[in-house]
């Protein structure tokens, strides 16, 4: 094989190994909405196929996705929002009846196609609610949240300037 072809072919293989692996999957409460964000890196320019699903009793169902089907029950009470490196999933008048683990999986496909997933565990009474310092830190940065602390931290006198 010549050279050129197999950095060519190592580098895809590099990239498509390295460019979708799914780093965290959380779910809290938005109003009567389950919101799962399903973080994962974004170092590949082949498009990342991506399914959500959960499963219940030992089944799987599919939400929502560009893998599978998803199921009727689901289509209409979902939406999903995403940006370079997250994914973020709405299911709309969740009920205990949609308990279960939840799946974020991204897939490339390729010579070898790959596969990253998380899992969590959702129980509608466990749930925190999206909201407070919890979202600060997914979508500020940490030097705003600092400049955000300091006058709470001279208030109790961890900081003075």
């Amino acid at each position: 094989m010549k050279p050129a072809v197999s950095i060519a072919l190592l580098f895809t293989v590099l990239q498509v190994a390295w460019g979708q692996k799914v780093t965290s999957l959380t779910a809290c409460l938005e109003n009567q909405s389950l919101r799962l964000d399903c973080r994962h890196e974004n170092t590949t320019t082949v498009p990342i196929q991506y399914e959500f699903s959960v499963t219940r009793e030992t089944k799987k169902h599919v939400i929502y996705g560009t893998v599978g089907v998803p199921e009727h029950s689901y289509r209409t009470r979902t939406n999903l929002t995403y940006k370079n490196n997250i994914k973020v999933l709405y299911l709309h008048s969740f009920t205990n009846k949609d308990e279960g683990t939840y799946t974020c999986e991204l897939r490339l496909s390729g010579h070898t196609p790959t596969v990253s997933n998380k899992n969590i565990s959702v129980f509608r009474d466990k749930l925190v609610k999206c909201e407070g310092i919890s979202l600060l830190t997914h979508n500020t940065s940490w030097l705003l949240l600092l400049l955000l602390s300091l006058p709470l931290l001279q208030a109790m006198d961890f900081v003075s300037l």
